[in-house]
């Protein structure tokens, strides 16, 4: 009995061992969602509550203090101070890699999907204009960024195209003079990709250390950044190459020092994300409608209902509610007065006629 029970165990093991590898294979594990420094005003949970891959967005403005379209039913996320929300926030984006062994708090990516910080940057350009803050959206590998507010200022010597990501390796002052490369070659291209990334890393915390002044200002700064240099030292080399493994190191020691610099230059008051996804899954493709689904769209509504409020509805529905309430209720209160007003007392236009009659 013993025995059967011993091997029943071991088949249900074997089971979800199998569902789990099924639920990764169809794409539901993806990635992996860390946290390396975060303030005390931002409160993650300890567990291993996936998140899906198009919500991070929403995580990193729900830490700032912004609000979002949907609510986010994700455990791993507190409430937090609401008073004293972060000043800074980090998110550098791995590709490549399903993870990478970094300390602090990490969380499986469900439906891993591209996604940016656009809204994230809108938000804080919208309410925070007048004071300039820094936003700084870069993809080295792909000669993208994007800057606002003081970020051009910064950033003004920062290396941007590949052109000057590779003269800047070369300079006397890079990261190949204390870097231990390793397997890694300085002549070859995909080796000079990666560590032009992890010199740009290096190079945005010297050039910000430089105006440590923007981080005590009242408006908050975003950097996102994604890094494509190990997924093409994989593809060069292999994932099971000296080379990849490697690479791998020197990356994670080079995120854990950028994390530490730039919480420290912050003053503790700064999140630090990494998001490690090896490949990202194929985005839903957007729905066009013709004229001649029109029957369709009756079908799928035969009830006729409202469409769904979003958030804005509650907050301009009790402004017009009090505002016609106010306006009403003084309305009321100046007929009231007018009309038990008494003319040779209560107003001063009767009062002057009157003296003016008597003069006469």
């Amino acid at each position: 009995m013993a025995d059967m029970g011993q091997r029943g165990g071991a088949g249900r093991a074997l089971g979800l061992a199998a569902l789990v590898a099924a639920a990764c294979v169809a794409g539901v594990c993806g990635g992996e969602f860390s946290i390396l420094r975060s303030p005390q005003s931002v409160v993650f949970r300890d567990g291993s509550w996936p998140i899906p891959g198009e919500r991070i967005p929403d995580v990193a403005a729900l830490t700032m203090g912004f609000s979002v379209e949907e609510d986010l039913p994700w455990p791993g996320l507190g409430v937090g101070d609401l008073f004293h929300r972060p000043q800074a926030t980090v998110l550098v984006t791995v590709k490549g890699v399903d993870k990478l062994p970094l300390k602090g708090l990490s969380y499986p990516i469900e439906n891993a999907v591209p996604f940016s910080l656009d809204s994230v940057a809108n938000a804080i350009h919208t309410l925070f204009s007048e004071e300039m803050p820094v936003v700084l959206q870069l993809a080295p590998s792909e000669e993208r960024v994007y800057m606002v507010g003081k970020a051009n200022a910064v950033f003004e010597d920062l290396s941007v195209t590949l052109r000057q990501l590779r003269n800047r390796l070369f300079q006397d002052s890079s990261i190949l003079s204390s870097l231990p490369l390793s397997s890694l070659s300085r002549n070859n291209e995909v080796d000079l990709l990666f560590l032009s990334e992890l010199q740009v890393l290096h190079d945005i915390a010297s050039l910000l250390s430089r105006h440590k002044h923007l981080a005590k200002d009242h408006s908050p700064d975003l950097y996102s950044l994604e890094l494509s240099g190990l997924e093409e030292v994989g593809k060069r080399y292999g994932e099971d190459s000296q080379q990849f493994k490697d690479a791998s190191q020197i990356l994670v020691d080079s995120l854990q020092k950028f994390a530490d610099e730039m919480f420290n230059l912050y003053g503790g008051n700064a999140v630090v994300e990494v998001v490690a996804v090896k490949e990202f899954n194929s985005p839903l493709s957007r729905k066009t409608r013709s004229i001649l689904q029109a029957s369709q769209s009756n079908k799928e509504n035969p009830y006729n209902l409202a469409y769904a409020y979003n958030y804005d509805y509650s907050v301009i529905f009790n402004i017009v509610l009090w505002m016609m309430i106010g306006l009403a209720l003084a309305v009321i209160v100046i007929s009231y007065n007018l009309w038990n007003m008494d003319p040779g007392y209560d107003s001063i236009i009767y009062r002057m006629t009157n003296q003016k009659i008597r003069m006469d």
